[in-house]
């Protein structure tokens, strides 16, 4: 699969011919103001929570593109009222069979507001099963005893989890959670945006090689193959 990295945690994955973009938080990054979003394809937009730097660019992506947005049931309902229609509605728990394969969600340890205070319902993490092969995206999460219950639904290719610290768990955590979810590859998100969540890019990947796994660190607009 092809993972092309749009900084903080939009990221997209091509999956049996569709594009899948997640959490887009593209123009109001200072550090992605190279990137055009009106060039971004997308055939579905996944959103793990309402917080505005994971759904700013959702509305206006969407409405180009015609992609379906999937999220929980408040973040549906709000994205709704920004003139987009076509949703799909989700919770924590449940699983859905796309086009592309089976997604189900799962519990993400964090917060969830929207953008104009109003409630955000549960943060989520999506586990997709595909032909193409088998990802988990957590979502903003602390560590959490729950990501232990993934391999018992799924073998994973690789695995998109927050490493920047303060808000969501850092970098010794994650490498936690990749043995809690017995995955080897590793991207890291939701780094370096603010000076909140700056890390030691060289020294986050030492420490991962360390423990025997990889974390890969693309730059803002590089595709990489995982």
């Amino acid at each position: 699969m092809k993972l092309t990295y749009y900084g903080h945690s939009s990221f997209s994955v091509d999956v049996q011919g569709k594009k899948i973009l997640f959490d887009p938080f593209i123009s109001h990054n200072e550090l992605a103001k190279h990137i055009d979003i009106n060039s971004i394809e997308a055939d579905y937009i996944f959103l793990s929570h309402g917080h505005e730097d994971h759904v700013a660019d959702c509305a206006s992506i969407a409405k180009r593109t015609g992609a379906k947005v999937v999220a929980n049931w408040e973040v549906a309902n709000w994205i709704s009222k920004q003139g987009i229609a076509n949703t799909h509605p989700m919770n924590t728990g449940g699983k859905w069979k796309f086009d592309f394969g089976i997604v189900k969600c799962v519990v993400a340890q964090h917060s969830s507001g929207l953008p104009d205070g109003s409630y955000g319902g549960n943060p989520m993490g999506f586990i997709f099963n595909t032909a193409d092969g088998n990802f988990y995206y957590s979502g903003d999460t602390a560590l959490t005893l729950d990501m232990q219950l993934i391999p018992s639904w799924i073998d994973l290719n690789f695995a998109v989890l927050p490493i920047g610290d303060n808000f969501t768990m850092d970098v010794n955590d994650a490498i936690d959670a990749s043995v809690f979810i017995q995955c080897n590859t590793i991207v890291g998100v939701h780094y370096d945006t603010f000076g909140f969540i700056k890390i030691d890019k060289d020294a986050a990947i030492s420490r991962f090689n360390n423990a025997g796994k990889e974390l890969l660190l693309p730059a803002i607009g590089d595709t990489i193959d995982v």
